[in-house]
């Protein structure tokens, strides 16, 4: 990209998985985003390998443990210097991490934070598992 790309500049943090997350952080980075790609040591993003090549082209990758300190300090320095940070974990999962919004902000008050769930931040049914085959069971189009 050049630094004429609408988002030069721009830093991303990508804490996402499957599909509607990196998807969208795919966008950024076609759009001239630097998007760097935070997985962890284990599993990391456990989409296919067709799927993963295809929406994480163009962006950096980093693997850390989040629930050890090290790997947090780590994230929080990256926030330091991100102008956005997108999440897709189960509401509460990034509180629980210590890396919440309200955490994040306090070490970078002008950072855009997006959280992507299935059904919501809160409501009965935020802490449900979410994918297009719920979606359109719940909504019955799958009848």
């Amino acid at each position: 990209m050049t630094g004429d790309s609408p988002l030069a500049g721009v830093r991303v943090l990508d804490l996402t998985r499957l599909l509607p997350g990196p998807f969208a952080t795919q966008q950024l980075a076609d759009l001239g985003a630097d998007v760097i790609k935070i997985e962890d040591l284990a599993a990391g993003d456990y989409a296919n390998a067709d799927v993963r090549s295809l929406i994480n082209r163009g962006k950096r990758a980093v693997r850390l443990d989040l629930k050890h300190p090290q790997g947090l300090a780590v994230l929080m320095r990256l926030a330091r210097g991100a102008d956005a940070l997108v999440e897709g974990f189960r509401p509460g999962v990034m509180k629980r991490l210590g890396a919440d919004y309200a955490a994040v902000a306090a070490i970078n008050p002008r950072i855009v934070y997006c959280s992507i769930s299935g059904f919501g931040q809160d409501g009965p049914l935020a802490q449900m598992p979410a994918h297009d085959i719920n979606y359109i069971a719940l909504a019955g189009v799958a009848d």
